[in-house]
């Protein structure tokens, strides 16, 4: 059975506007101690070889290349399992895929998110569109593989704005686009400003006009966020909405097995003291019950290509009609308008078993 591995880096140079994640930008000082504690995790965790590795963050791309390596290196794979890393474009170096290829990373996800300076901004990034560009360069002339990351609905942004960057990013020539509405999560300076908070109108066009464009492109929609061309679907993600089993690995990171959910301590320094004292880093756990888990497979499920059996769903005639689903032999699958209301169709789910 595929088998992945998430590695939390919650490391920053400085935190986005809209970002909840657990990360912090005045810790630098623990990238080494932390490295080290997450090896050691690695090491007495007797995990079995992985199909899919996603070192995440956070800004894993700052930790020092030859560190970041060693780190990897300590993962145990499968012959030819998927290996990612996230990295902001302002953070990649020709050293870094250098070192990074060298222990056999074969992904690298940049977090590109627009590719207009003033919706750059008003998102808190680092970046220009120029480091962007740099940074698919370097992955594109090394042959690794490589995702771009976009967000939609900043402040600011423009129809024109969006249709702009989708063309340039489809001119990059990716294996694979992720995009995101953005979210006004609790607590972060977005969300303090209601003034620069997203229009769920302008969010629902600028993603039909993503699936157009990408689709136009040759990258096909496989997951509601997710466009790739054949062949090159994130594997670790379809590990996770697959429900199948993974270890998280360092602060905040969440691991599951065999219906069974735990998450470490959130803060680095408790991570930190935690495996050096020998003790579990282990802060919280939840079990779900077999109906739970069925419930969990059809919502996700759904969120993907492959849908969920037509029989599974309520009312699937009336949702046709609307256009929200349609039925490819014995699965009802998303449209794209279906996928701007996946929650509302979720709640016609019909879990068994």
């Amino acid at each position: 059975m595929p088998f992945g591995i998430y590695i939390h880096i919650p490391f920053c140079a400085r935190r986005c506007e809209y970002c909840a994640f657990a990360t912090w930008e005045d810790r630098h000082h623990l990238i080494a101690a932390y490295v080290s504690a997450c090896r050691r995790e690695i090491a007495g965790a007797g995990l079995p070889r992985a199909s899919s590795v996603f070192v995440g963050g956070g800004t894993p791309s700052l930790v020092p290349p030859a560190l970041l390596a060693s780190l990897i290196a300590d993962v145990d794979v499968e012959d030819g399992a998927e290996v990612t890393v996230e990295c902001n474009p302002e953070t990649v170096t020709p050293a870094l895929v250098e070192a990074l290829l060298g222990v056999g990373v074969n992904r690298l996800s940049f977090g590109v998110q627009s590719l207009a300076p003033h919706v750059l901004a008003g998102l808190g990034r680092a970046h220009d569109p120029a480091a962007a560009r740099a940074a698919v360069a370097l992955a594109a002339g090394a042959g690794v593989a490589f995702n771009v990351d976009l967000i939609y609905g900043g402040h600011g942004e423009s129809d024109a704005d969006w249709r702009w960057t989708l063309d340039e990013v489809v001119a990059m020539s990716p294996p694979h686009v992720s995009a995101y509405a953005l979210t006004v999560e609790p607590g972060t300076p977005l969300a303090k400003d209601r003034s620069r908070h997203p229009d769920d109108d302008v969010q629902a066009s600028r993603y039909l006009v993503a699936d157009e464009v990408l689709g136009a492109a040759g990258l096909r929609n496989y997951e509601i966020s997710n466009w790739a061309r054949p062949g090159s679907e994130c594997r670790h993600n379809q590990l996770y909405w697959a429900q199948g089993d993974y270890r998280g690995i360092g602060c905040a990171a969440h691991s599951h097995a065999g219906g069974r959910r735990w998450w470490n301590v959130r803060t680095p320094e408790r991570y930190i003291d935690a495996i050096t004292a020998g003790r579990s880093p282990e802060s919280g756990c939840e079990e779900l019950d077999a109906p739970t888990r069925a419930r969990e497979r059809l919502e996700l499920s759904l969120r993907t290509r492959q849908g969920v059996p037509a029989s599974a769903v309520r009312d699937i005639g009336m949702l046709v009609d609307a256009g929200v689903v349609s039925v490819v032999g014995e699965r009802a699958v998303l449209t794209a308008k279906g996928r701007l209301v996946a929650n509302d169709v979720a709640l016609r789910l019909i879990a068994v078993g």
